[in-house]
């Protein structure tokens, strides 16, 4: 019987399970839907259903640098029990370097083949032996002349809750020295963008109308208002000077020496910041609020 892409489809919404497993269940059974459900339970690769609505939120940030190319990938799990498995934390290394070559085209990334198979089936299989629902959610890749890299909260080497990348250009021995000083800034600030010129200008527009409204709204339940010319030429575009500066990388100032911005840190110290990226885990996933204790019992099957 001829396997469709159409049965596939049906197997895996049903199951869970990926492309290549649905496919091979289907060819096996010859084609029988309910025997391709049967076989990839006993193969323990449909356990991934029952799991797939799960809000996967933890996990780890996985980091790797080579030849001035660095990448950062989320891999997450349901729980932060799961970051310190060993087993985990092998595939998060594994598909972190395969990463380094395949770019930062997520999908591209799962049909990637990792020690013969396509990264998506990894992680199913990983899912069955774990037993908590996990996703390939991002990855970021960044290039310069010197790339330097700083793992936050790491669960083991190359590896944690927060990754940094920063690309300079600059002398090599040191861009590498006060890279990794940017990078830990980065960690702590989360800057937005770079500079201003990068800021994405949705994001600006939502302030300065949020900065109007709050100035013309104090100005009219202040007791000796201000002229509107006053409000509109001065306070609003100091307020908005001041957001830039704490919100864009090159205007923060540089948590090593609060006195100068980073900005000048890195021209006092020969060097240009080219890029960055900063990778958290969950980062924008809603969580579902769920105390410690039943934390616990779902991960130990009660």
């Amino acid at each position: 019987m001829a396997i469709t892409a159409q049965m596939v489809k049906e197997l895996r919404d049903a199951t869970g399970a990926g492309m290549m497993d649905a496919k091979k269940a289907l060819t096996e059974v010859n084609g029988d839907m309910e025997a391709a459900i049967d076989w990839l339970r006993t193969k323990g690769l449909a356990k991934a259903a029952k799991k797939a609505d799960r809000v996967a939120a933890e996990g780890l940030v996985g980091i790797a640098v080579k030849d001035g190319r660095g990448v950062a990938i989320e891999i997450n799990s349901e729980t932060d029990f799961v970051a310190k498995n060993a087993d985990f934390q092998q595939m998060v290394r594994d598909i972190t370097e395969l990463a380094l070559q395949t770019g930062e085209n997520v999908e591209v990334l799962r049909a990637t083949h990792l020690n013969g198979k396509p990264v998506e089936q990894v992680i199913t299989e990983a899912i069955a032996r774990i037993g908590e629902n996990m996703n390939l959610r991002r990855a970021h890749v960044l290039e310069g002349d010197t790339v330097v890299s700083y793992v936050h909260n790491a669960a083991a080497e190359g590896m944690g809750r927060i990754g940094v990348l920063v690309a300079l250009n600059g002398p090599e021995a040191k861009a590498r020295e006060i890279g990794r000083q940017f990078a830990m800034h980065i960690a702590a600030s989360a800057p937005l963008s770079l500079s201003e010129a990068t800021l994405d200008p949705a994001i600006v527009e939502r302030e300065l109308a949020v900065q109007t409204a709050k100035a013309l709204e104090e100005n009219a339940g202040s007791a000796k208002p201000k002229p509107e010319q006053v409000i509109h030429n001065n306070i609003i575009p100091g307020r908005m000077k001041k957001f830039l500066a704490e919100n864009t990388l090159l205007g923060q100032a540089f948590v090593i020496n609060p006195d100068v911005t980073v900005a000048q840190a890195a021209k006092d110290a020969g060097v240009e910041i080219t890029g960055f990226a900063r990778v958290a885990v969950g980062e924008g996933i809603e969580k579902e609020k769920e105390d410690f204790a039943a934390e616990v019992a779902k991960t130990l099957g009660a």
